[in-house]
């Protein structure tokens, strides 16, 4: 949190706030005296705990204030603040992907759709210290609601919006996430909840009249490993294998879907991703019955065999799929065999799209004109997500090497044979072992073998060399 010594000396400073009172009526002369003296060390003791020391933050043009919840270094005697207003630095890249992605929604609606910039609005339900949202009106130049249920949230928002003289673009608000959006509509509704956003889409997707951003943080339930609670609170079933952080994000983006087709609603994804501990979307609202009927035929289940990893995938809401594996393998003699181990049924969920590249490109060319801590970090990942093939469900090689018990070769490599065998392959956002091809599984695990240095090692080697041995 702290850079060093000096950094707390010049970027931290005290502030007192008196809120508690004291009330003692002394009778007799003595009681006066003894009195005083007790008030002034009262008081004392007051303003130890009430003193706490503020840090500053810079995150792209806006600084805000935050309390200090832990020593710094050499400073043990530093009173801290006894509850603190949320802040977490590791989600800068997210918050810088987020004003690179509304920078991008608002020239969309005001160049290409005629909308005024001024009639642009923005709510940030869970604003916490408020960086968020102020990014955003300070940036940007967009007005900006900025809210949180607790009060010394509320307040602490109220001195940041001062410090970046945001009084005219900012209007802070103290109220339940639910009510706020329940009453109120913006061109961008925007919820960073700490946890799962499940008890807000309702109204997130009520109140967003152009576009909806959600982050969720619960992916503990999104992607499998807490599958009851994931049942519960995404009314989905997840599976919990090597691609589980994209089976989160499309089983967040099949809720928000039939939320906000309950509205007459359809949606557009412009960008979606999963980073560290979160996984994040930007939707574009689409009015209308057609529209949500299209959203719905977007939605469907999984059938994926954990003993192979072969996946079918089937769009509806009401569909059949065999729970016995039919996938064919080749054994090592050269024969094949079906299978027939039970697959797990997974979803509802989204198999759409998980990028609008034309937006991204447009995100890409806004970002040049932003100064972005985080930037390089933020286009080579919107770079990523808009070279992936647009196929439900990457494969993680290290994940099939051990199935067939072979050793990896270069992904460079399993990619370009991919490619030059005819078929779409490149690496995803995900992780640094995964990748997308519409190749089949049985091309795929075939291409794996044949470039395993352990495989070409033993045809070196020979089988006369095998005998001798």
């Amino acid at each position: 949190m702290f850079s060093g010594r000096p950094v707390f000396r010049q970027r931290c400073y005290p502030v007192i706030s008196f809120q508690d009172r004291i009330v003692i009526r002394p009778q007799r002369p003595d009681e006066i005296f003894i009195a005083a003296v007790l008030k002034i060390v009262l008081y004392f003791l007051i303003i130890q705990r009430r003193m706490c020391m503020y840090q500053i933050i810079r995150e792209g043009l806006t600084e805000i204030r935050i309390p200090v919840t832990e020593h710094p270094e050499g400073h043990p005697d530093v009173p801290l603040a006894s509850s603190a207003v949320f802040y977490n630095p590791e989600m800068e890249l997210n918050r810088d992907l987020n004003v690179i992605m509304t920078a991008a929604a608002a020239r969309r609606l005001t160049e290409k759709k005629g909308y005024e910039k001024e009639t642009f609005s923005y709510i940030d339900a869970f604003s916490a210290s408020g960086i968020r949202g102020l990014r955003v009106a300070k940036e940007l130049g967009i007005p900006v609601i900025l809210n949180d249920r607790k009060e010394e949230a509320a307040e602490m928002i109220r001195k940041n919006v001062e410090i970046n003289d945001l009084e005219k673009l900012s209007t802070v608000t103290c109220r339940d996430a639910n009510s706020l959006l329940s009453d109120s509509r913006a061109t961008f509704v925007d919820i960073d909840p700490f946890g799962t956003p499940s008890p807000f889409l309702d109204a997130a997707v009520s109140s967003a009249s152009h576009y909806l951003g959600v982050t969720a943080t619960d992916t503990a339930p999104l992607c499998g490993a807490h599958m009851k609670s994931g049942m519960r609170k995404y009314a989905a079933v997840p599976i919990n294998n090597e691609f589980h952080s994209e089976m989160g994000l499309r089983i967040l983006l099949g809720s928000i879907a039939r939320e906000a087709a309950r509205f007459e609603k359809g949606i557009h994804v412009l960008f979606a991703h999963a980073t560290r501990h979160y996984v994040r979307c930007y939707i574009e609202m689409k009015h209308g019955v057609a529209q949500a009927d299209r959203t719905v035929s977007e939605l469907g289940f999984l059938a994926w065999c954990p003993e192979c990893g072969a996946r079918e995938m089937k769009h509806g809401l009401a569909v059949f799929m065999d729970e016995i594996c039919q996938e064919s393998i080749e054994q090592p003699d050269g024969e094949k065999k079906i299978c027939h181990k039970k697959r797990i049924i997974s979803g509802p969920l989204w198999l759409g799209k998980l990028c609008d590249v034309s937006f991204c490109e447009e995100a890409l060319s806004e970002s040049e004109k932003l100064t972005l801590n985080k930037k390089e970090a933020a286009r080579k990942l919107i770079t990523t997500c808009m070279n992936e093939p647009d196929l439900p469900f990457f494969y993680d090689q290290h994940v099939i090497c051990e199935q067939l018990r072979v050793s990896a070769s270069s992904m460079e490599l399993l990619l370009e044979t991919l490619r030059r065998n005819g078929y779409a392959a490149s690496r995803t956002h995900f992780s640094g072992t995964s990748f997308r091809t519409d190749a089949p599984l049985s091309e795929i695990r075939k291409t794996i073998c044949e470039l395993s240095p352990s495989e070409n090692s033993k045809k070196k080697k020979g089988p006369e060399d095998d005998t001798n041995e």
